[in-house]
C-alpha cells in the first residue's frame, strides 16, 4: 500500500506542474423555441472541423476542444427550420442561447441532419458493440441492470432481488468473462457494495456492450466481453434528485449535482445513493420444498423471509474542468456500504436464517486528460484508485429452518441441527480485509487525419487477509496473505481508408498475472509446536491478439467482421475463493484462452417517409475456448453441499446469432425487438483413456441459450397543460427453458419464461420534475436465472424525479 500511495502522489505532482498550453476552448448552450419551449435532440454540427453533438430533453448541448478561430456552427432537426450562425472562439468557455423557429409541414422533406451520433461512430468501428442510451430510461423506475438486459445479446443473471449476486452473460460467455468498467475503470475497484445499480441511468451518458473482441482501451483480460458505462461529462450547474418506492419495502434514493467555476475551470460533482429492500416476494414450484420429519418433500408457496438488503454510498470528485493544462483533472472520494442477508445457498433448496455479510470500501481517486498535450494529435490519460475494502461473513445460527423460517423438527419432536453447527459449515465471524490498487494510463496519438496509435496499460494489485473470530486463539494468531498482481498492456493501430468508407483496428495485448497464497500452519517438532507456512506461488503470461474491421456498402448499411484471440487470467475469487458466495478455492486454477470471431451486418436509419423509420442490426458469432473457467456444476445428488470451487471445463464451443430491429413513427412511436440464440457445449470428445466422455457435445448447464426482447414506448404530446408529455412503455423478455445441472432430467430444468412489463411517466412542464409508475411481471409469473433461482414475481413502483438546471 505504500508503494501504492507513494505512485499515486508522485503522479499527482507530474501531472499538476505540467501545465501544457492549447488553445482550445469549448461551446455550451441551450436551444430554444420561440415560445421558451426547449429543442430537444437536435443536431449541433460544425462541418470544417467534424465536431457534432446532439441537445439533451432540456435543449442542453455541449461541443469540446474546440481549436480557436471562426467557425460556421449548422443546427437541425425534423422539429425546426435549419438555422446556421458563425461564433468565433478565443476563450475557453463560450456561452451561447439560441432561439429557433418550428418548422412548416412543408419543410419536413428538406431537413437533412448531418454528421453522426456517438452512438453511430461506436457501432460503426467493426466491433460487435452496442450502445445504450439512457435519455428516455433515466425518466422510468428502472436500473441500469435492467436497460442491459434489454439489449440484444445480453442477460443479466442475477441470484434474486435487490443486491443479490449479478453476473452477465454476452452471447455464451458469462461470469468473469465479461468485465464491468465506469469510464474504462474495473467496477470492482469499488467494492461489492457499489455495482451498476448503484449508478442510476440519469447520471449515465451511454453504455457500451463489447462482445467477444475487446479493443484496445479497455486494457483488460475481459475474454467474453466488456460493458463500459460513460457517466455524463457536462459541466453545466445542475443539481437532480430521485426518490422510488415499490414492492417487497423497496426505497431507493439517489442524488447527484454538479457545479463549475466559468472563469476558473474549478469543478466540484458529487453523488449519493441509497437502497433498501426486504426481498420478501414469493417462491413456489418444484425448487422450493420443505423436508417433512419422515423425509419426504413437501412443496410449498412461501414468502423469502432472510433476504434484506441495504446499501449506501456517496462520492465526490474537486478539480478543474477544461482548463488549459488540462480537459480533466480531477481527485475523488467513494465511500460505500452495504449489509445482505443470506436465504440460501447455490440452490433454493435449504433456506438459511442468520447468515449475512456486511462490508464497506473507501476509494481514493485520481483522473486526468488532456487532448492536445505537448504536441497536436496526442491525447494522455490517466486513471488512479487505492481501494481499502473490509467484509465479514457472519454464520452462528445452528439450527435448519424450512421456508416458512421455522425450525425444523425431526421425528423425535426435538429441532433438527445443520450438520456443521451453522447455516453453511462451520460457525463464522470471518473478517475478509483487502487492499486494492488500479492504475491505468494511455495515449492516442491521431498522427494523421487517418491513422491513429492508441496505447493503454493497466497494473491491479490485491493484498488479502482473512480472520475468524471464532476460531481457536491459537489459530487466530494466524493471518493468511492472499496476493495477486496483473499486469495488461494494448497497442493498436486504426486506419480510415476509401473516404472513410474501410476502418480498421489491428491490436495486440499482453497479459501477466503472479499469485502467491500463505496459509499459516502449526508443525510439531521435537514435542513443540511451531508457526509455518503453507505457501503456493505461480506467474503466468501470454499474448492476445485482434482485428476489428468495417465497410460501408452503402450509405446506411455496413459489414463488420472482428476476431480476436482472448486470454483471461482466474480472477481473485475463482482463485482464493469467496466465503460470502459459497466459493472455494482453487489455487491451481489456469488461464482461460478464447478464439472469437464475429460477422454482422448493421444499418443505418431508412427513412419510409418523413414519419416513418427503422434500422436493423444482424450478427453470427463463434466462442472456440480452452480451459474455460466456470463454477463447478454440482449434480445435486446431496443438497446439504452448497460449497463449489470453480474449474476448468477444458474445451468448449459456442455458435450462435443474435439480431435487433428497431422502428419510429415521428417522435411518438418506438418499437424495438431483439433476440439472441447459441448453442454452447462442451467440446472435448475423448478423455486420456480413449473413452468418449458422457456431455461430448451437450450443451452447457446453467445457461440461457435463447432469448427475446421487445419494448414498446408511445409519447403524447401537451396531455392536461401545455408542454407537457405523457409516455407509456411496454416490455416483453421470452427466455427459453435450460437445464441447472449436467444431468438432463426435468427436475433440474427451468420452465420457459415470458415476463411482461408497462409503465408510464409523465413530465410537466417546466421538464423539472417526472414522475413514472412501473408494473414488473404484470401476471405474476415464475422468473429463474442462475442455478434456477426464482426472481421476484409482480411488482409495482413509483419514482419521482426532480432537476434543477442552474443555481
Amino acid at each position: 500500500m505504500k508503494t501504492s500511495f507513494t505512485l499515486l502522489f508522485f503522479t499527482l505532482n507530474v501531472l499538476i506542474s505540467d501545465l501544457a498550453f492549447s488553445q482550445t476552448g469549448k461551446i455550451s448552450g441551450t436551444l430554444t423555441f420561440d415560445d421558451g419551449a426547449p429543442v430537444a435532440y437536435a443536431s449541433v454540427f460544425i462541418q470544417s472541423i467534424k465536431k457534432h453533438t446532439l441537445s439533451d430533453e432540456r435543449g442542453r448541448y455541449e461541443l469540446t476542444d474546440i481549436p480557436f478561430g471562426p467557425y460556421q456552427v449548422n443546427v437541425s432537426s425534423i422539429e425546426i427550420q435549419k438555422h446556421d450562425f458563425s461564433i468565433h472562439i478565443d476563450k475557453t468557455n463560450l456561452k451561447l442561447s439560441t432561439t429557433l423557429k418550428r418548422a412548416e409541414d412543408s419543410e419536413l422533406d428538406e431537413v437533412i441532419v448531418e454528421g453522426e451520433s456517438h452512438k453511430s461512430e461506436i457501432e460503426a468501428t467493426g466491433f460487435a458493440v452496442n450502445v445504450i442510451e439512457t435519455k428516455k430510461a433515466s425518466l422510468q423506475s428502472l436500473q441500469t441492470n435492467d436497460l442491459l438486459n434489454r439489449s440484444v445479446g445480453v442477460r443479466v443473471r442475477q441470484n434474486g432481488g435487490l443486491g443479490s449476486q449479478v453476473s452477465y452473460n454476452l452471447n455464451g460467455m458469462s461470469g468473469n468473462s465479461v468485465r464491468i468498467f465506469i469510464d474504462g475503470v474495473p467496477i470492482s475497484t469499488y467494492g461489492g457494495s457499489f455495482s451498476l445499480n448503484s449508478i442510476p441511468p440519469a447520471l449515465i451518458e451511454r453504455i457500451e456492450v463489447y462482445k467477444g473482441v475487446i479493443p484496445a482501451h479497455l486494457a483488460d483480460d475481459a475474454l467474453g466481453g466488456a460493458i463500459n458505462v460513460i457517466l455524463k461529462k457536462g459541466a453545466m450547474n445542475n443539481l437532480t434528485a430521485s426518490l422510488s418506492y415499490g414492492s417487497f419495502n423497496t426505497l431507493q434514493a439517489n442524488m447527484s449535482g454538479s457545479f463549475r467555476n466559468s472563469n476558473s475551470g474549478f469543478t466540484v460533482k458529487g453523488s449519493g445513493f441509497y437502497n433498501y429492500s426486504d426481498n420478501d416476494y414469493e417462491v413456489w414450484g418444484k425448487f422450493v420444498r420443505n423436508i417433512l420429519p419422515n423425509g419426504r418433500y413437501e412443496y410449498v408457496r412461501a414468502k423469502r423471509f432472510n433476504d434484506a438488503y441495504k446499501s449506501i454510498g456517496a462520492n465526490i470528485q474537486v478539480g478543474f474542468t477544461d482548463v488549459k493544462w488540462a480537459d480533466q483533472f480531477l481527485i475523488g472520494y467513494n465511500v460505500s456500504d452495504d449489509y445482505n442477508e443470506i436465504q440460501h445457498g447455490t440452490y433454493m433448496t435449504i433456506p438459511y436464517k442468520g447468515r449475512f455479510t456486511e462490508s464497506q470500501a473507501n476509494v481514493v481517486s485520481v483522473a486526468y486528460s488532456k487532448s492536445n498535450f505537448l504536441t497536436k494529435g496526442l491525447e494522455v490519460n490517466f486513471n488512479g484508485m487505492i481501494s481499502d475494502r473490509k467484509e465479514v461473513v457472519n454464520d452462528t445460527v445452528r439450527w435448519n429452518y424450512d421456508w416458512f423460517g421455522e425450525q425444523s423438527i425431526g421425528l423425535n419432536g426435538d429441532p433438527i441441527l445443520r450438520p456443521s453447527g451453522a447455516q453453511q459449515g462451520a460457525p463464522t465471524i470471518n473478517h475478509i480485509n483487502r487492499s486494492i490498487s488500479t492504475f491505468r494510463g494511455g495515449a492516442i496519438y491521431d498522427f494523421s487525419e487517418k491513422h491513429r496509435l492508441v496505447f493503454n496499460h493497466m497494473y491491479y494489485t490485491i493484498d488479502r487477509t482473512e480472520r475468524d473470530d471464532l476460531k481457536s486463539a491459537i489459530e487466530r494468531e494466524f493471518i493468511g496473505t492472499r496476493d495477486l498482481t496483473k499486469n495488461v498492456s494494448a497497442l493498436a493501430y486504426e486506419a480510415t481508408l476509401f473516404e472513410s468508407r474501410f476502418k480498421a483496428n489491428l491490436f495486440g495485448k499482453y497479459y501477466q498475472q503472479k499469485i502467491d497464497r500463505m496459509d499459516p500452519i502449526l508443525i510439531t517438532s521435537n514435542g513443540e509446536q511451531i508457526k509455518g507456512e503453507d505457501r503456493v506461488s505461480s506467474n503466468n503470461s501470454t499474448p492476445g491478439y485482434g482485428l476489428a474491421t468495417s465497410y460501408k456498402l452503402k450509405q446506411n448499411l455496413t459489414f463488420l467482421v472482428s476476431a480476436e484471440k482472448a486470454v483471461r487470467m482466474p480472477s481473485e475469487n475463482e482463485i482464493f475463493g469467496s466465503p460470502s458466495e459459497n466459493i472455494i478455492e482453487n489455487i491451481n486454477i489456469r488461464p482461460e484462452v478464447s478464439n472469437n470471431l464475429n460477422i454482422g451486418l448493421r444499418s443505418g436509419t431508412y427513412s419510409l417517409n418523413p414519419t416513418n423509420k427503422f434500422s436493423f442490426y444482424v450478427s453470427g458469432f463463434l466462442r472456440d475456448t480452452k480451459d474455460k473457467i466456470v463454477r463447478k456444476i454440482n449434480p445435486r445428488l446431496n443438497d446439504a453441499v452448497q460449497t463449489d470451487p470453480f474449474e476448468n471445463l477444458g474445451k468448449t464451443k459456442s455458435i450462435g446469432f443474435e439480431g435487433e430491429i428497431n422502428y419510429t413513427w415521428k417522435d411518438n412511436l418506438d418499437v424495438l425487438l431483439n433476440f439472441s440464440k447459441f448453442n454452447s457445449v462442451f467440446n472435448i470428445q475423448y478423455d486420456p483413456n480413449g473413452k468418449e466422455y458422457t456431455y461430448y457435445n451437450q450443451q452447457l448447464p446453467n445457461e440461457p441459450f435463447f432469448t427475446i426482447n421487445t419494448t414498446v414506448q408511445y409519447a403524447f404530446k401537451n396531455v392536461l397543460q401545455k408542454r407537457s408529455s405523457l409516455n407509456l412503455y411496454y416490455s416483453a423478455g421470452f427466455v427459453d427453458r435450460f437445464y441447472t445441472t449436467w444431468l438432463e432430467i426435468e427436475d433440474f430444468r427451468t420452465p420457459r419464461q415470458f415476463i411482461q412489463d408497462i409503465g408510464m411517466n409523465y413530465i410537466f412542464p417546466n421538464q423539472k420534475l417526472v414522475v413514472s409508475a412501473d408494473l414488473r411481471n404484470i401476471f405474476d409469473q415464475q422468473a429463474f436465472d442462475n442455478f434456477a433461482v426464482q426472481k421476484p414475481g409482480r411488482g409495482f413502483y413509483l419514482k419521482v424525479n426532480y432537476t434543477i438546471n442552474k443555481f
